[in-house]
């Protein structure tokens, strides 16, 4: 008998099938005021400033989190998530952290440079 999934493999695959391809897909905005729609943002603040350092983690934190495929593509940023991997990824759940590096090398190698 096949033991059944634990809840961390399901999570890991839930956020593995949201993906994309490679980080280059990632065309999300770089500066200035960002609306997030309220399945993303249910819990508050919807409208946040990516200039400001604080928000802008906040924001790339709920994408993560709350985003399906195409959210990760219009709201993330590939340089941005890049420059903030070695921080983010300590704010973000270990299923999120660990799909996002074994899917993408050049994470896991931006999180060794910064140590």
């Amino acid at each position: 008998m096949a033991s059944q999934p634990g809840l961390s493999d399901l999570r890991r695959a839930k956020f593995a099938r949201r993906l994309p391809a490679a980080l280059s897909e990632l065309a999300g905005p770089e500066h200035g005021p960002v609306r997030l729609p309220l399945h993303l943002a249910w819990s508050g603040l919807t409208t946040f400033d990516l200039d400001r350092p604080r928000l802008r983690m906040s924001y790339y934190r709920i994408v993560l989190a709350e985003g399906q495929h195409d959210d990760l593509v219009q709201y993330l940023n590939r340089d941005l998530l890049v420059g903030l991997w070695p921080t983010l990824r300590t704010l973000v759940s270990r299923d999120v952290r660990e799909v996002w590096e074994s899917a993408f090398g050049e994470l896991a190698h931006s999180t060794q440079a910064a140590a």
